[in-house]
């Protein structure tokens, strides 16, 4: 008895301190203190202060988010890891890897040749004193004759995306009546200090390949050519005016696609002017990728809209006769519209979501882990080969039914028995996961059942790493 007391007592939290007591932090209020002693700190001081209380309004916001664990908070710090079973699984099991004998070579191996190239600068270079039907200098008796393949040698030069010319303009002024007279520009030099072509250089820059604009910015300073930040957001803001009806274009289209991924993330928008949603207060940008079978076109959406509420205005736009898209997404609410069939879409669900709970378990229940991502391994692994051998979707789905349908009904058979047989506490990590994959099995699994289903939303994903806070019209009328 006096040794449980004991023990009990040496294993009892601290008591509180009232120093460490939980106070909400204003953000607003913090800055206005930050402000009033810049002049004291100098800029540098003041800048890296600045970044030290975004910082921790932000990581307080996060911690206070339900749900949050150490591991997703280590995962917003950091970054995410890969999550390969390699990687997860300390000794993962090595399976053998099948070929497929008639898939084609994968491509983008070995020594880019000149055809390559397609927006290189071609230069014909010509031999002096040479023509067709010359007398060879080596036999004396054979002919010349020019061949139809020219030999080709390639030299890359490293330049600025954005390149600067000075006109110095020669001036003359009368000594009389101070009448200044200036020598012209060449003709095609534009009234403007940015060509056209920088707007549309910065777009592909910004939105095609995802270079923010302060690495720009830091990248024409190491050439000489600057281009502050300011600038460029001002020559993409006017740009997007004109690309408008281009934009509306791309929403009907995008709306007749087969397959449409939507993702939504948070975005910071220093003027909210016009964002005052009754009931909203959250600002996040929805990233909408439709796939039309030979081309993919993504929209980007930033506002109080939800993802399934902007999902729901791009889709106003599909025509009547079509048959319904398939949506691929995770399993928030956020990206639907009230009950599930209020989209009119065929819904699928991302198993990249649903592995991802398991894996932030991994280090508690290893075997178990390691046993779900081997089975999805196998499925990864058969959809690999259904694209390398170049199937269209009616003989992706074949496959998949017969290679990953066992899979995948071997793996529901041991999702339920972890449960019904409890061989796994219900409210443990492992138990959520296995619930959460269980409850959306139906949706994880379309694939299965219809032509064209993608396993994941990694696709969404990837382009809403590429997302801008301003410039896009409102399609709904109320953002």
């Amino acid at each position: 008895m006096g040794q449980s007391k004991q023990r009990k007592k040496a294993t009892a939290p601290p008591p509180p301190r009232p120093d460490l007591q939980h106070r909400e932090i204003n953000v607003e209020v913090l800055h206005a203190h930050l402000e009033r002693g810049r002049a004291a700190m100098g800029e540098e001081g003041y800048t890296e202060l600045r970044m030290v209380v975004d910082t921790l309004a932000f990581l307080s916001t996060e911690v206070a988010t339900e749900g949050m664990t150490l591991d997703g908070l280590r995962h917003v710090l950091f970054g995410p890891r890969t999550e390969s079973t390699a990687a997860v699984c300390k000794n993962p099991k090595k399976t053998p890897r099948s070929k497929n004998p008639d898939a084609p070579k994968a491509k983008g191996h070995g020594r880019k040749g000149a055809k390559d190239y397609p927006g290189a600068d071609r230069v014909k270079t010509l031999l002096a004193g040479v023509q067709s039907g010359d007398p060879c200098p080596e036999c004396l008796t054979g002919k010349l004759y020019e061949q139809a393949e020219p030999a080709t040698l390639i030299r890359v030069k490293g330049v600025s995306p954005f390149r600067a010319t000075i006109y110095e303009q020669a001036r003359w002024r009368c000594s009389l009546c101070d009448l200044i007279i200036t020598a012209p520009v060449p003709d095609g030099v534009g009234p403007d200090k940015y060509d056209e072509t920088v707007a549309a250089l910065l777009g592909l820059l910004r939105y095609g390949v995802g270079l923010p604009h302060n690495r720009i910015e830091k990248l024409q300073m190491c050439f000489g050519i600057p281009l502050p930040v300011s600038t460029q957001w001002e020559i993409v803001l006017e740009a997007a005016g004109l690309l408008l009806p281009v934009y509306g274009e791309l929403v009907r289209q995008a709306a007749q696609g087969k397959v449409l991924h939507n993702d939504d993330t948070p975005m910071r928008i220093l003027n909210k002017k016009g964002l005052d949603r009754e009931g909203r207060k959250a600002i996040q940008t929805t990233a909408v990728l439709s796939d039309l079978g030979t081309n993919r076109i993504a929209l980007f959406l930033t506002g109080q809209n939800h993802a399934g509420e902007n999902l729901e205005v791009i889709l106003a736009h599909r025509s009547e006769d079509l048959a319904q898209p398939i949506q691929m997404c995770d399993a928030l609410a956020a990206n639907m519209v009230g009950d599930a069939g209020a989209l009119n879409t065929i819904l699928a669900h991302c198993l990249v979501h649903a592995r991802r709970k398991f894996v932030e378990v991994e280090t508690k229940f290893p075997e178990d882990v390691r046993h779900l991502l081997e089975a999805l391994k196998m499925v990864y692994r058969n959809d690999a080969l259904a694209k390398d051998g170049g199937m269209d979707s009616a003989a992706r789905l074949t496959f998949h039914q017969l290679e990953s349908g066992p899979v995948m009904k071997a793996l529901e058979e041991w999702l339920r028995c972890q449960i019904d047989e409890h061989k796994v506490e219900p409210n443990s990590g492992l138990g959520k996961a296995i619930k959460y994959m269980r409850k959306h099995w139906k949706e994880l699994t379309l694939f299965l059942r219809e032509p064209g289903a993608p396993l994941d939303n990694s696709a969404a994903e990837r382009v809403v790493k590429r997302v801008f806070p301003a410039g896009l019209p409102n399609l709904s009328g109320t953002d």
